[in-house]
């Protein structure tokens, strides 16, 4: 029986509902899935709940979907480069979860794994354990929902604090390199969040710029198994952006 998971955007995210939740790869602009991104703004679904490390920029990544006032929450880990994404959260109009860039990654991993929680000594005798960071504020300013406390246990002579899980209805990545049974290639930083983003969905759609046939992938050289992944979407030849551009000074002698 041959597995041949290739398909189109719009049919991949078929099932993709108000209200759905979303694990998304990408790390600041590298490795975001932007074509499976604008399908689901093609859809007109809202009141998503995103999780993703960082939401993009105004105009490319997440960025899209907040502009478009298409997210009700993210958890994530850094906000910094998205204007919109900040004047959403502190107008009360999104609610925010922050969590630790190591933390949010593991919590995708353990979410895929069938690892219900662990224990980190990230965020211990900070607020990510004791409670009270904002996640929505009112029309006013003030607080409206606070993170709450989370448990903490002594291991050795260390204290450690439990961090639950991260599961989503749909995961969307971009991989350099696939084929059409699922295997995934990540090229550099992409492999940052696109794999654990893609272990923690119910559904995982990958967008892949080179799709090859079984076969054609080393078993050594697959950092993401098929068995993750439902659908597969060929996009070549996608387009890159890069966040901050330095140039040096030209030097003559």
């Amino acid at each position: 029986m041959t597995i041949d998971k290739v398909t189109s955007a719009g049919h991949a995210l078929a099932g993709l509902t108000d209200g759905a939740s979303l694990a998304v790869g990408g790390f600041g602009l590298c490795g975001v899935p932007m074509t499976l991104i604008r399908a689901v703004g093609d859809l007109g679904v809202r009141d998503l709940h995103v999780v993703s490390n960082n939401c993009g920029v105004d105009d490319w990544g997440l960025g899209v979907l907040l502009g478009d006032h298409r997210v009700s929450r993210v958890i994530g880990s850094y906000v910094g480069e998205n204007k919109e994404f900040a004047r959403q959260y502190l107008a009360g109009e999104l609610e925010v979860e922050f969590c630790p860039q190591g933390t949010l990654a593991e919590r995708l991993r353990a979410g895929g794994s069938g690892i219900p929680a662990f224990y980190t000594p990230a965020g211990v005798g900070t607020q990510i354990a004791e409670g009270g960071v904002p996640w929505r504020y009112d029309a006013h300013g003030g607080v409206a929902v606070a993170s709450p406390a989370k448990e903490t246990r002594m291991f050795g002579d260390r204290e450690y604090v439990l961090e639950e899980a991260i599961t989503a209805d749909y995961a969307l990545v971009a991989a350099s390199r696939g084929d059409r049974h699922g295997n995934l290639v990540f090229d550099r930083a992409t492999a940052n969040f696109n794999p654990p983003a893609a272990m923690a969905g119910r559904v995982t759609v990958a967008e892949v710029a080179e799709l090859v046939d079984p076969g054609v992938l080393r078993p050594e050289d697959v950092h993401l198994p098929g068995v993750f992944v439902q659908h597969v979407v060929h996009v070549p030849n996608p387009e890159k952006r890069i966040e901050k551009r330095t140039v040096a000074r030209e030097v003559r002698p």
